[in-house]
C-alpha cells in the first residue's frame, strides 16, 4: 500500500518480451502513449494494447524471431509521443512470467513422448484419460541458462478431480524455449488413488434472484467507484489482479475528500510444499511472479463467488502475440450486509428514558478469484463507512495430493504425511508437523538440500516481526494534527502472525526472504512493486523487498509503502478432501486520529 503520492500525467507503458533464438533474449521496453485515458490509472484498453503491439512490430525490434509478449504494465510519467523512449537488454538472473500458450504446449508434450506412453501402458492406464500440469522449478544454487518446467501427470478416469489422482513416480523436465522434454525418469512406487469419493462438485445449484444493480448504493463510472463516503479507482492488472488506487474518504466535518491510499495490490505469493523428495522438492511456487493472478483470474459465478447485488467488470491482458485478450467478469463489486453492528449504545442513566441507537454494518466489497493450478485465491478489498479498509485473502480449492500405499494412519512412518482419505489418498502438509501440532523448522542439511519446514521504532531498514504481544502499528503524518494535537494517521490491525519455517540458507527462502517478517516499510519508488523481484521465475533473490530495505533510505516524512505479509500454515485434514473449505486471513487499516470524531455520526 502506498500513502499520499501524486498522480502524474500520461500513459507510460513498460513491456517485457522475449525473442527466441538459441538463447532467450529478455528485453525491457519503456514507451509512452499520448494521454487519452479517462483517468491516468485506468488499465490499458484493448485498442491501446493493440497499438503497443504495432509500435513494437513496426520498430527494429519487430524483426526479432518468434517475438513473445510476457508482460505489459502501466505507469504514470510525463506526457510524450507514441514512440519507444528506451529499451534495454536484461542480463540478470530470472525470467518474466510464463505465458498461457507456453504452459499449454508444455502440458501436451508427454502425451506424444514415447517413454511416457510406455509408462502409462505399463500401469494399465488409458492415455486419453491423462492430464498433465506444468510446474515451475525454482532455483537451487545451479547456474541457470534456460527456462524450464517440471511436468506432473494425473489420471482422470471417472473423476473430475484431477489433482486427487496423481500418477506418482514419473518426473519430466521441459526446456521451455525449445519446447522439448530434456529429462525423463520413471520410479514406479505407488498405486493410483481410486476415483470413488473424489468428486468435489456441489449438488446444490445457486438460486436465481432478480436484482437491479441500479438500485444499489454505489456508482461505477468507468473505473471510478463512488459509495457512501468513499471515492476510489479500481483497475485490473495481469500480474496483481485487482489494483485499488486514489482511495479518498469524505470528511463531513471539513466538507472535503481526504486522501487515504494511493495504490494497493497483492505483490507476491509464496507456496512451499515441504516434501524433500525428488518429485516434490521443487514445488515452491511464486504464483504471482511466475504465473500472474490477473492471468489466472476466473470468470466469477453469480451467487457463488458474488451475491445477487453484484456489479461486474471485465479485464484485459496482453496475449503472447501482443494482442488484447478479454477476461469477462473477473471483478465484482457489491454491498455487503453482514449482520454485524457498526456501532450501538443503550443509555439508561437519563431519568425516565431508555435511549437506544446504533447503525448496522454495511460495507462495499471489490472481489476477484484467481485459480492457480489446484489452489483458488479469493481476494477482497472491503471499504467501511468508518474509514477502515479490510483486505481479505481466502484459500480454497483442491489439495495437491501425493499417492501412497498406506490405507490407515497407523502405517505412516513419515512425520510429514497426513492421510486425508481412504483408498490410498494422502496429502503433503506445507510444514513439518510435530507433537501437539507445533511447527518446528528443520536445518536444511538434514533433508538433502531442503528444509521442511517494546515495539521497535520504524527506521530506514524498517521491518517488524510480530509476536503475541499487543502492538499498535501507526502510519502518521507529522505535518498534520487534529485540534487536540494528535498526528493524523491510520493504524494496521494485523491478522494472525505466521512465520516462515524455512532455514535462511534454503534456496526458496533466499528467493522469498521477505517472509521472515510480517511488516515492512520502504520509501516509495514506483519501480519497486514486486516483493519477490520483477523476474520471479528462477531468480536468485538478488532483487526484491528484502534487498530494497538495505538501501538505507529515509522513511520519515516521506511517501511510504507499507508491506504486510498474510500467511497460512496449512496442515490438511480429512475435511479438506475432496475440496477444501475456505480458510480466511487478512488485515485491516483503520483510522487513528484521522478524524476529529466518529465519522459514522454524520456532521450536518
Amino acid at each position: 500500500m502506498v500513502l499520499n503520492s501524486e498522480l502524474s500525467g500520461a500513459s507510460f507503458v513498460e513491456a517485457a518480451f522475449m525473442a527466441m533464438n538459441l538463447l532467450p533474449l529478455v528485453f525491457i521496453l519503456q514507451f509512452c502513449l499520448v494521454a487519452s485515458l479517462y483517468h491516468p490509472l485506468d488499465p490499458l484498453s484493448p485498442n491501446e494494447i493493440d497499438r503497443i503491439r504495432l509500435i513494437i512490430q513496426n520498430s527494429s525490434l519487430g524483426n526479432l524471431p518468434n517475438l513473445t509478449f510476457h508482460f505489459v504494465d502501466l505507469e504514470e510519467p510525463l506526457k510524450t509521443r507514441r514512440t519507444i523512449i528506451s529499451d534495454r537488454l536484461y542480463s540478470g538472473h530470472g525470467y518474466p512470467p510464463l505465458t498461457f500458450i507456453e504452459l499449454f504446449r508444455a502440458s501436451k508434450l508427454p502425451l506424444k513422448y514415447p517413454k511416457f506412453i510406455e509408462s502409462i501402458m505399463k500401469r494399465g492406464l488409458n492415455s486419453s484419460q491423462v492430464s498433465c500440469v506444468p510446474f515451475t522449478v525454482g532455483w537451487y544454487g545451479q547456474n541457470v541458462t534456460k527456462r524450464a518446467l517440471r511436468i506432473a501427470c494425473f489420471y482422470r478416469g471417472r473423476s473430475v478431480n484431477v489433482f486427487a489422482r496423481p500418477i506418482e513416480g514419473i518426473s519430466m523436465l521441459v526446456d521451455v524455449d525449445s519446447m522439448q522434454i530434456t529429462m525423463y525418469t520413471d520410479r514406479l512406487k505407488a498405486p493410483l488413488p481410486k476415483a470413488e469419493g473424489t468428486d468435489f462438485r456441489s449438488k446444490k445449484q445457486p438460486q436465481s434472484i432478480a436484482y437491479n444493480v441500479s438500485d444499489s448504493g454505489f456508482a461505477v463510472d468507468g473505473h471510478r467507484v463512488r459509495w457512501a463516503n468513499w471515492d476510489f479507482h479500481v483497475a485490473f492488472d495481469a500480474r496483481a489482479g485487482i489494483t485499488i488506487s486514489t482511495a479518498s474518504i469524505f470528511d463531513a466535518q471539513v466538507k472535503r475528500f481526504r486522501r487515504v491510499l494511493y495504490k494497493g495490490h497483492v505483490s507476491e505469493t509464496f507456496v512451499p510444499y515441504m516434501d524433500p523428495t525428488n518429485d516434490w522438492y521443487f514445488r515452491t511456487f511464486m504464483d504471482i511472479g511466475e504465473f500472474g493472478f490477473g492471468r489466472s483470474a476466473d470468470t466469477l459465478q453469480p451467487q457463488v463467488d458474488c451475491p445477487a447485488n453484484a456489479f461486474y467488470l471485465d479485464g484485459y491482458v496482453t496475449g503472447a502475440d501482443g494482442k488484447a485478450q478479454k477476461m469477462p467478469h473477473v471483478i465484482c463489486i457489491f454491498e455487503r450486509y453482514s449482520g454485524d453492528v457498526a456501532w450501538r449504545h443503550t443509555e439508561i442513566n437519563v431519568p425516565g428514558k431508555v435511549i437506544r441507537s446504533g447503525e448496522p454494518e454495511i460495507s462495499l466489497v471489490v472481489r476477484m478469484v484467481a485459480t492457480v493450478g489446484n489452489y483458488d485465491y479469493v481476494l477482497d478489498w472491503e471499504f467501511k463507512k468508518s474509514g477502515s479498509i479490510k483486505v481479505g485473502v481466502d484459500l480454497t480449492g483442491i489439495l495437491e495430493m501425493k499417492a501412497t500405499s498406506y490405507t490407515n494412519n497407523y502405517q505412516i512412518t513419515e512425520e510429514t504425511l497426513t492421510l486425508t482419505a481412504t483408498a490410498t489418498h494422502s496429502s503433503k502438509q506445507n510444514k513439518r508437523r510435530q507433537e501437539y501440532q507445533r511447527f518446528k523448522p528443520t536445518p536444511r542439511e538434514k533433508v538433502t538440500g531442503r528444509s521442511s519446514g517494546k515495539l521497535p521504532k520504524l527506521k530506514p531498514r524498517a521491518r517488524i516481526h510480530l509476536g503475541l504481544e499487543p502492538a499498535d502499528l501507526l502510519i502518521t503524518n507529522p505535518n498534520k494534527k487534529t485540534r487536540l494535537g494528535n498526528q493524523v494517521g491510520y493504524r494496521l490491525i494485523a491478522g494472525q502472525p505466521v512465520n516462515s519455517l524455512l532455514s535462511d540458507d534454503d534456496y526458496p527462502q533466499i528467493r522469498n526472504a521477505y517472509t521472515k517478517y510480517q511488516v515492512w516499510v520502504t520509501a516509495y519508488n514506483k519501480s519497486e512493486r514486486w516483493a519477490g523481484g520483477f523476474y520471479a521465475d528462477r531468480n536468485r533473490g538478488e532483487e526484491g523487498l528484502a534487498v530494497w530495505t538495505r538501501r538505507n533510505r529515509a522513511i520519515e516524512n516521506k511517501d511510504i509503502v507499507l508491506w504486510y505479509i498474510v500467511g497460512f500454515h496449512h496442515i490438511p485434514y480429512q475435511e479438506d478432501f475432496p475440496v477444501m473449505p475456505t480458510l480466511h486471513g487478512g488485515f485491516e487499516i483503520r483510522p487513528a486520529s484521522f478524524f476529529e470524531s466518529n465519522p459514522l455520526l454524520r456532521q450536518e
